[in-house]
């Protein structure tokens, strides 16, 4: 189990964030970005599986820029919230509290990003405009369709759901021929298929994608 801890930012915000620490070698570092929802029990969940990975993992909250505590479930009221939030949050504000979650993390060695819905759209980002980052993985990554003139300045692997009405195959596949480079995996599986938390949650493609973002870390991190 992890703990809430705070970090500080370049421009002094202070944040929360919960991190998850190994319980024997660090391997590296991993900076795991939120869903909408928040830092929330899912999201933990998610730190404390890389830390029995041997990774030190740390998420930070990125809404206290907006409203600290955010701690959402998926009920059609929480999605509501969730996307008043994002709109709220900006791209730049969120990068620096990634950077405060990188330095945290810093010390375990080499560090790589993976985040998830709009985490990972912020991961795609980070990969972009953040040095330090060995690696990043994007799951369903609502914005990235959009974001597609970013250049990544590390390898990146993405994680889509065929069946995902907010992330058209058809973006994905433009997505992959602009970015040949890095690696882009589609599943038989809808938006959020990694979170056992929600409707959507496919047991098969979360754990293929799992080994495929484990192998992705253990030959860019360690």
């Amino acid at each position: 189990m992890g703990r809430m801890v705070e970090l500080v930012a370049a421009d002094g915000f202070r944040l929360s964030a919960y991190r998850a620490e190994p319980a024997g070698a660090q391997r590296g570092g991993v900076v795991v970005v939120q869903e909408i929802f928040g830092v929330n029990s899912h999201i933990k969940s998610v730190c404390d599986g890389f830390a029995a990975e041997g990774y030190l993992a740390v998420a930070p909250a990125l809404f206290d820029r907006v409203r600290r505590g955010v701690d959402l479930g998926y009920a059609p009221d929480d999605i509501a919230a969730g996307k008043e939030l994002k709109a709220a949050t900006s791209t730049d504000g969120a990068l620096m509290d990634i950077a405060a979650a990188q330095a945290a993390v810093a010390g375990a060695g080499k560090s790589g990003i993976v985040g998830y819905c709009w985490g990972g759209y912020v991961a795609w980002m980070a990969a972009a405009r953040l040095p330090g980052l060995a690696c990043a993985v994007a799951y369903y990554g609502g914005g990235m369709i959009e974001a597609i003139g970013e250049q990544p300045q590390c390898p990146v692997l993405m994680h889509f759901g065929e069946q995902d009405q907010m992330i058209p195959v058809s973006g994905v596949e433009r997505l992959r021929a602009a970015h040949p480079a890095h690696q882009v995996f589609l599943y038989t599986a809808n938006h959020g298929f990694n979170c056992d938390q929600r409707g959507s949650f496919n047991a098969e493609a979360a754990a293929l994608a799992r080994k495929r973002t484990l192998e992705f870390f253990r030959t860019r991190i360690g």
